[in-house]
């Protein structure tokens, strides 16, 4: 072939692939243009809703009601389904038998205790009563007494007094010449009587006085020997420590006892009578399922869209129709995602915020029996 034919059609070739290198380069930008027109049509226009993954649950989340890990349960009270309210006993330990005996013995202790200080106030004060007795009986004619003497005492000093009177005139008299001095002896012997009389009468006020202090001293401290036997009996008796005794037993005996924390419907039991409480399920599950409750996980992209108040549509397969409900509030941490999708190609590690929706009593009460169902959740914030 002519080489200069061959240069031709080199430099062709060379031509060609020039114009489809820049052809393609070309179409390139084109399509990266258009994806780049694409994104900022996204961002400037998001969809009226947030999907997400979520559950249901009761309001308050479903309880864990457990009992000391390692005690083997003795009696359940409740069936899968039943209603119970705050404070209800679900279940008896094994050990409430012993408990209850412990208790039923010192509340026996403290009965008997209280029933021999009844006896023992009663015999001291009746002991109290008879020493107050005998010293009122006691008093009484010794003061008696002592006034009877008190009255001769008196009309002694007012012999004595006018006996001493008489003698002074008697001596005028005397002195006058008008009496003899045999009278005016007399006179001064009387004097000398009435004082004699009247010391005798005041020593025997004396002793009476005396006397009568000394029986209200006596008498006085039988009443306190019997207050004070009282005292001692009721300090003997030591009510005090057989009532915190008794405490202590019902304290020991509750712990046997499983109560309810709040109303709600028993979900799930998982110790029988007989077997031994694990720390891992617990004896059952309660949880308020008069309100249910969709707990949605929204991607944390996503999440400064969505506040309290929006609606939201609740779906699944299992479901007629789409429950309805309202966003009540927002989860506080970003966590990593509880529900899974059965998408093989979904993102399991992504983050995700919490997102409560409390559902309209009407959806409220067709999922009921629902707890833990799988929902998708759509959100509307826009609006």
């Amino acid at each position: 072939m002519n080489p200069r034919v061959l240069w031709s059609l080199a430099g062709v070739g060379l031509l060609s692939c020039a114009g489809l290198a820049w052809l393609g380069l070309s179409q390139q930008g084109a399509t990266q243009s258009v994806s780049g027109s694409a994104e900022a049509t996204v961002e400037t226009r998001l969809p009226p809703q947030v999907g997400a993954l979520g559950r249901l649950e009761p309001e308050g989340e479903v309880l864990r009601i457990a009992g000391p890990p390692g005690e083997r349960l003795g009696e359940l009270l409740v069936a899968e389904g039943d209603r119970v309210v705050a404070g209800q006993v679900l279940a008896r330990l094994e050990s409430y038998a012993e408990r209850l005996a412990e208790r039923a013995y010192a509340a026996a202790q403290l009965q008997e205790a209280r029933a021999r200080l009844q006896a023992e106030t009663r015999f001291s004060q009746a002991q109290i009563q008879e020493a107050r007795t005998r010293l009122s009986r006691l008093d009484e004619p010794q003061q008696m007494q002592i006034r009877s003497q008190e009255a001769v005492v008196e009309r002694l000093r007012a012999e004595l007094a006018d006996a001493e009177a008489n003698l002074v005139r008697f001596q005028e008299l005397w002195q006058e010449g008008a009496i003899s001095q045999q009278e005016l002896d007399q006179r001064r012997l009387l004097v000398r009587q009435r004082q004699e009389d009247l010391r005798a009468a005041e020593a025997t006020l004396s002793q009476l006085r005396l006397a009568r202090e000394r029986d209200l001293l006596n008498a006085q401290a039988q009443v306190q020997a019997a207050e004070a036997g009282l005292s001692l009996a009721q300090a003997q008796v030591q009510l005090g420590s057989l009532a915190r005794n008794l405490e202590l037993a019902e304290a020991r005996l509750e712990r046997t006892l499983i109560r309810a924390p709040r109303s709600g419907q028993v979900l799930k039991i998982h110790t029988r009578p007989g077997e031994v409480i694990s720390a891992g399920e617990g004896i059952l599950e309660l949880g308020n399922t008069d309100q249910m409750m969709v707990v949605a996980e929204v991607y944390e992209t996503d999440i400064l869209r969505v506040r309290p108040g929006q609606r939201a549509t609740i779906s699944n397969r299992a479901l007629a129709e789409a429950l309805q409900g309202w966003v009540e509030r927002v989860g506080l941490q970003i966590g990593k995602k509880d529900v899974l999708n059965t998408d093989p190609a979904a993102d399991v590690d992504a983050r995700v915020v919490e997102v409560y929706i409390r559902l309209d009593p009407e959806s409220s009460a067709r999922v009921a029996g629902l707890t833990n169902l799988q929902v998708d959740v759509a959100i509307d914030v826009e609006g």
